[in-house]
């Protein structure tokens, strides 16, 4: 069972892809934050294996928030998932240890459930192999 966390201020689009995560993927636990500062104690609690991340967030930025998960968890997967499709948010992101960087307005829903998909296949083969 996997966990995701979905950090984003717009509580519209959080219960979207909640619901659309869900529907797809009965065995996740998807938890929710709306800002940096409850996201970073769910984060340190739950340890989710998947966060979707906004990058204008109150409290810590997304940005922020990504390096400081990079620093103190490197095996969590971090997802951009924002509405600033610019090529220097993209390199900001990458810098700042986000493995994926998606469009809000471009990225279509099955595209963020195949998404999951391949990256729910990758971290079984690792723990796999690790056995």
């Amino acid at each position: 069972m996997y966990r995701i966390l979905i950090v984003e201020d717009n509580a519209s689009f959080r219960k979207t892809l909640k619901s659309i995560l869900l529907s797809r993927f009965s065995s996740v636990t998807v938890d929710e934050a709306p800002d940096g500062t409850e996201a970073w104690k769910k984060i340190s609690n739950a340890k989710p294996d998947f966060i979707f991340m906004d990058i204008q967030l109150p409290g810590d930025n997304g940005l922020v928030l990504t390096r400081k998960i990079r620093e103190s968890y490197p095996d969590m997967t971090v997802i951009i998932l924002t509405n600033h499709d610019l090529p220097e948010y993209r390199e900001v992101a990458n810098q700042n240890g986000a493995e994926y960087f998606l469009s809000k307005a471009a990225t279509k829903p099955s595209e963020i459930v195949e998404l999951v998909e391949s990256l729910s296949h990758k971290a079984k083969e690792t723990s796999d192999s690790e056995a």
